[in-house]
């Protein structure tokens, strides 16, 4: 704290120096002439009051300045030059409080007067040229830097900015000659060297780029940047077979290096040596030194030409070395779960985005991805383990109360179902697909705890939103006739259902049943009989087996249900059904 006090005393002294010494060259000044040496003007004869109150505002700006209290600064340099508005230090002030208050065009004629007051002031140059590149008047900046680096000694640093200048105006024939000024006075210089590359490529001039290139290398030939530099442009102008020896020059110097790999693998692609320039990928992905963001971009690239299985088994190599190299990174587990889903290998998909969500468990869609694998995979244990872990970082995702909630309906936990279905259900709002959903899996949970009322009543917000839905008409019917009630209804949803999908088996038996409820035997076997020909469920089986008995046909409705218990899956009164050669209801 000590330190920042004298250095910001010492500044306003240095000032305050200045500032004596402008006022005393204006005296001099005014001994020699009524006019000053620059402008031409009358020069204002100071009383000794009037200078020293002139002065004592000057050193209450530079007080106020160095404090940044720039308004107020800006307050006393403006009664400093309304005493003496020939003094260059009072007008450089005003110009660069103005600037740092946001006022470009008020700074603008204060610059121009203390550059003409004291022309030899390279700070005064500087300021002007600060405020024309600010307005983008880049041709009068140009010219202030011009006169500095010209009428001044020992100014050549400000070449580099009126080079960026010439640039800026695409003036390249001014701008290589200002940098070959500067490695005149200071040698060969690496950002001297790039720019007039640039430049000679954008005159197409590749000969002289490339023999700029060759002088970086031939000063410094263990820099493996200049000689990747090289091989970008050989490259890009469609010299790929010298771009190869260049590379292969700059990893014979810096064999690790990762960037240099990726850059021959990609020259070696192009002559069509797909071996070599993979053997290249995979010893720059092998490296952790080569970024994760370069080679998720690179994997990035394969997923989109999968599920090409040429493409896949490389995708894949290189996905095992990314998250061997950067073990760390969930990005890098995260990206191997993409090209594990994307070539169907569901298993190791799921335990990459594991591995992710470990690292970095705020990834909604990576969480997403790994209870849809849970249930493409049937595993209902680990579905429900995954859906409450994600939902410890996302307890307002629906999604997840909806995958929880269906594990536990499929394990036949009833009571936790309901729980976490009606808690998702209330957080969908009025997203009505996602309403939908979470009505029909109530509809069957609520139905296997004998709620039937608020199983109906799932079922029928779910026929409100979609009177055609196969889930809610099929299972909806079907328990009503389990239940033997509303039939009327049932075999009209059943009906409706049949006359949709008429060849499938399980909508088929729904309505057959349906119909043995109401005691129409002879059409409910008609419907069975088709069923049965194309399905070998067990359910659908014995319920053939129980028409064919109502109609009399009780060897053959034997035969049915000896076939129902042998394929598994039947109720639980099969056995006493076929000991008993007798229909149990």
């Amino acid at each position: 704290m000590l330190k920042r006090g004298l250095t910001i005393v010492a500044a306003l002294c240095g000032m305050v120096v200045a500032g004596e010494k402008s006022y005393a060259q204006s005296e001099r000044k005014k001994e020699k002439s009524s006019f000053t040496e620059t402008t031409g003007a009358p020069s204002l004869a100071l009383s000794p009051q009037e200078q020293q109150l002139s002065e004592s505002y000057f050193l209450e700006g530079m007080k106020f300045f160095v404090l940044e209290e720039y308004n107020k600064a800006l307050d006393r340099f403006q009664r400093a030059f309304a005493i003496s508005p020939t003094n260059a230090a009072v007008n450089y002030k005003l110009a660069e409080t103005s600037l740092l208050l946001g006022n470009v065009r008020g700074a603008l004629p204060f610059a121009k007067a203390a550059l003409e007051l004291e022309p030899k002031n390279p700070y005064y140059h500087l300021l002007l040229a600060q405020i024309y590149t600010n307005q983008q008047q880049y041709e009068d900046a140009i010219k202030t830097y011009a006169r500095l680096t010209q009428e001044l000694p020992n100014t050549e640093q400000y070449l580099f900015n009126l080079t960026d200048l010439y640039l800026a105006k695409n003036r390249l024939d001014d701008a290589l000659r200002t940098l070959n000024q500067i490695e005149t006075k200071y040698g060969l210089i690496e950002e001297i060297s790039f720019k007039k590359q640039q430049i000679y490529l954008k005159q197409n001039k590749l000969d002289l780029a490339l023999k700029e290139g060759e002088n970086l290398i031939s000063s410094n030939p263990e820099e493996v940047r200049y000689l990747l530099a090289q091989v970008e442009i050989l490259a890009a102008n469609k010299r790929v077979p010298d771009a190869v020896k260049m590379a292969e020059k700059a990893l014979k110097v810096a064999p690790d290096n990762a960037f240099g790999r990726l850059m021959l693998a990609d020259l070696l692609q192009q002559q069509g040596k797909t071996e070599e320039a993979d053997a290249q990928l995979e010893l720059a992905f092998g490296n952790p030194a080569l970024d994760i963001d370069s080679k998720v971009k690179i994997l990035v690239d394969y997923i989109r030409r999968l599920p090409n299985e040429k493409v896949a088994a490389q995708a894949i190599k290189l996905a095992e070395l990314t998250t061997a190299a950067h073990p760390r990174e969930a990005k890098a587990f995260a990206v191997a779960g993409d090209i594990y889903v994307n070539t169907d290998r569901k298993l190791p998909a799921r335990d990459n985005y594991l591995k992710a969500v470990a690292l970095d468990p705020g990834h909604f869609k990576i969480w997403q991805q790994i209870v849809l694998l849970d249930g493409e995979m049937n595993q209902n244990d680990s579905l429900i383990n995954h859906s409450e872990r994600a939902l410890e970082f996302f307890p307002n995702q629906p999604m997840f109360w909806f995958y929880n909630g269906t594990a536990h309906l499929i394990n036949k936990n009833y009571v936790k179902a309901t729980k976490s279905l009606e808690y998702g259900r209330r957080l969908a709002g009025n997203n009505l697909e996602l309403q939908l959903q979470f009505n029909l899996q109530l509809g069957d949970a609520y139905h296997s705890l004998e709620q039937y009322a608020l199983s109906d009543q799932a079922y029928e917000a779910v026929l409100s939103l979609d009177p055609s839905n196969p889930h809610a008409l099929n299972n909806y019917s079907y328990f009503l006739s389990v239940r033997g009630q509303n039939l009327a209804k049932a075999k009209a949803m059943a009906g409706a259902l049949v006359a949709q999908y008429p060849d499938n088996p399980t909508y088929l038996d729904t309505y057959a049943w349906v119909l043995y409820k109401l005691k129409d035997y002879q059409e409910a076997k008609r419907l069975l009989e088709k069923a049965v020909a194309s399905s070998s469920d067990a359910t659908i089986i014995e319920h053939y087996g129980d028409v064919l008995y109502q109609l009399g046909q009780r060897e053959l409705a034997l035969k049915q249900w000896v076939r129902a218990n042998q394929v598994g899956g039947a109720s639980q009164g099969i056995s006493k059904k076929i000991k008993d050669k007798k229909l149990y209801e």
